[in-house]
């Protein structure tokens, strides 16, 4: 079974972001928030239309860094959130800092699909089940 993150847990880890490494604190939009909770859970005519735990991560990364739910740290929110779903949900993942940062800058500059992300995401990752 699949385990989510809450509304609460993301706002929560975008504070604690904001407060470590500086930034404004505030969300731009509260709706683009619910959008980002609901995308990786979404079904199409009956079927999940994210099927794999990498895959479900990176729609998290791809909407959040594209979306800009947040007056500021829209790219390290989105990583974290990310991280933290896949060690919930057995993952552990690990990339060097330089590397993730220049894969995030690229998520929002070229604007790179979700296969892509969760291809990259998958290959810096380790099951812990």
């Amino acid at each position: 079974m699949i385990r989510y993150l809450a509304e609460e847990e993301i706002l929560l880890a975008h504070f604690k972001l904001i407060e470590r490494y500086g930034g404004s604190h505030g969300v731009r939009s509260l709706e683009r928030i619910k959008s980002v909770i609901t995308a990786p859970k979404q079904v199409v005519f009956g079927a999940e239309q994210y099927q794999t735990i990498f895959e479900k991560a990176a729609v998290y990364v791809r909407n959040i860094i594209g979306d800009h739910p947040f007056v500021d740290g829209n790219k390290r929110t989105a990583v974290t959130v990310a991280v933290m779903f896949l060690l919930r949900n057995g993952v552990i993942f690990s990339a060097q800092t330089g590397e993730l940062e220049n894969f995030v800058v690229r998520v929002a500059t070229e604007h790179l699909e979700i296969a892509i992300i969760a291809e990259w995401l998958a290959s810096h990752a380790t099951s812990i089940a």
